[in-house]
């Protein structure tokens, strides 16, 4: 049940343009320069750019799965459970976060 940052860099790797990286001093994914994702300090968790709707959709849906803490409150981000979460969990926060950092490329 439980997946690995490995496990999120496999699914989001193979999305056209996404590429490793590091913030904060800790393992990340960008697509070109737009953060996608990154493994938290305590090596438990992942933060996901995603807007405030699909965030809210995540939370409301898996909460054991998906959560924000008061530092993530004000920005488009959710925080996914290693421990809980499954590798489709995985693939569909990875694949709204990549449909998230796309759609500000269009508009840039």
């Amino acid at each position: 049940m439980a997946v690995t940052f490995d496990d999120i860099r496999e699914i989001a790797l193979a999305l056209p343009g996404v590429i490793d990286g590091t913030s904060y001093r800790t393992p990340a994914l960008r697509v070109k320069d737009k953060f996608l994702a990154r493994l938290r300090e305590d090596d438990e968790t992942v933060a996901f750019r995603v807007g405030f709707d699909e965030r809210d959709l995540l939370m409301a849906a898996k909460p054991d799965v998906f959560f924000i803490t008061e530092h993530y409150r004000g920005y488009p981000a959710v925080l996914l459970r290693l421990a809980t979460a499954t590798k489709a969990d995985a693939a569909e926060v990875v694949r709204l976060a990549y449909e998230s950092a796309a759609a500000k490329r269009k508009r840039s």
